[in-house]
């Protein structure tokens, strides 16, 4: 199991939010960033296989950047957010870290799943 994981769930239309390309980096020293990752989200909006084998989870901070704009584009669907940012802090490297994204195209939600 990788041990960071997203979900995303388009709630205007009530189904998963397939195609949005996600992108996973870590802070790095001077509030630099540096990306270890950058996937899609697959037909049941999950990027479950986003953090690569070959990457050693440590403690830090991590962001995850969701392209919303295009994904709504797609659509044909106006969208206030270009893209959405969720910044979090890996404390324990052994635990597994989901954060599901619940996006409209004026609003969004987030939060630590299981």
């Amino acid at each position: 199991m990788n041990a960071i994981t997203t979900h995303v769930l388009d709630t205007s239309r009530g189904r998963p939010a397939s195609g949005v390309v996600v992108r996973l980096e870590v802070e790095g020293t001077a509030r630099s960033w540096r990306q270890i990752a950058k996937g899609a989200t697959d037909t049941d909006g999950r990027a479950s296989n986003l953090l690569p084998h070959s990457y050693a989870l440590a403690g830090g901070t991590y962001r995850l950047t969701f392209e919303t704009g295009p994904y709504f584009a797609a659509q044909g669907t106006e969208t206030f957010y270009r893209e959405v940012v969720i910044v979090f802090t890996v404390r324990n490297p052994e635990e597994h870290y989901h954060v599901p994204l619940l996006l409209s195209p004026f609003g969004y939600a987030t939060y630590r799943g299981s």
